[in-house]
């Protein structure tokens, strides 16, 4: 039993880690960083192996929670040195200054921006988003919409304010 459930986990690590990391590292820029992170959902996987029914969906929904919290570790650093240096008072605010997809995905409500990563990110079809996130397909579809109308409306406002 010990011996088909470590065969199982290893052929499922060559199977998607590839693509998971690859994945991340669009997300987080930095080979590293998505490489820690891809590892770290496998292991949140192993350590539930025999509760979690899909494999695959755990993952990418574990790694979209731990790129979100890389992003705000990466921005609270960079608030921290924004203060240091009191910049602030001659600069224009960041969220003007750089119109970053990334950035403005970040923004987003956790409810509009797990589906947005998972379907435009993953490349995953609404039907999984909607088997992943437990919400009806019309419902994906919906914050889906909602979710590049906001992300729209950001980016014309940034773009707008930038000198």
């Amino acid at each position: 039993m010990k011996r088909s459930r470590e065969k199982a986990a290893s052929e499922l690590f060559a199977a998607l880690y590839p693509r998971l990391a690859g994945w991340c590292r669009r997300l987080v820029d930095d080979d590293g960083t998505a490489h820690e992170i891809a590892s770290e959902a496998f292991t949140r996987l192993w350590a539930r192996w025999t509760s979690v029914e899909e494999p695959r969906g755990f993952l990418y929904v574990t790694a979209a929670n731990l790129v979100r919290d890389h992003w705000r570790k990466l921005e609270r650093e960079r608030r921290a040195i924004h203060r240091v240096t009191s910049e602030a008072a001659v600069r224009p605010h960041p969220e003007q200054a750089d119109p970053s997809v990334r950035l403005l995905v970040q923004s987003l409500p956790e409810r509009l921006r797990v589906p947005i990563l998972l379907h435009y990110y993953a490349d995953m079809p609404i039907r999984e988003v909607s088997a992943l996130t437990g919400r009806k397909e019309g419902t994906v579809k919906a914050d889906l919409h909602a979710a590049r109308e906001l992300l729209r409306v950001h980016l014309r406002r940034s773009l707008d304010h930038t000198p």
